[in-house]
């Protein structure tokens, strides 16, 4: 597959998932599988990710696939799960700890 910039990881990821806008800005997607945060490019996973740690209930990173091995050791420890274009799971994600 090829590499799909942010607008069009959105779209895939809306209509797979199926997901919608996240009113509140905070993560780019909701989907019944918790928010998502889309990181189109292996220097926008670290940002994304610091935008999941704060929330509650299920976080995922969405990804081109190609991103994964840069993506998957910056998810350690965060309890963020990866997604790939398709809404594939490439890491489970994990509920946080209650604080």
């Amino acid at each position: 597959m090829s590499r799909l910039d942010r607008p069009a990881l959105i779209a895939a990821l809306t209509a797979a998932l199926p997901a919608t806008p996240d009113p509140d800005g905070v993560a780019d997607l909701i989907a019944d599988r918790g928010r998502v945060a889309v990181a189109a490019t292996a220097g926008e996973v670290g940002p994304a990710i610091d935008r999941l740690r704060p929330l509650d209930g299920y976080r995922w990173l969405a990804i081109n696939g190609a991103d994964l091995f840069a993506a998957s050791p910056k998810t350690i420890g965060t309890k963020v799960g990866i997604l790939d274009s398709t809404g594939r799971v490439l890491k489970n994600a994990d509920l946080p700890r209650k604080k």
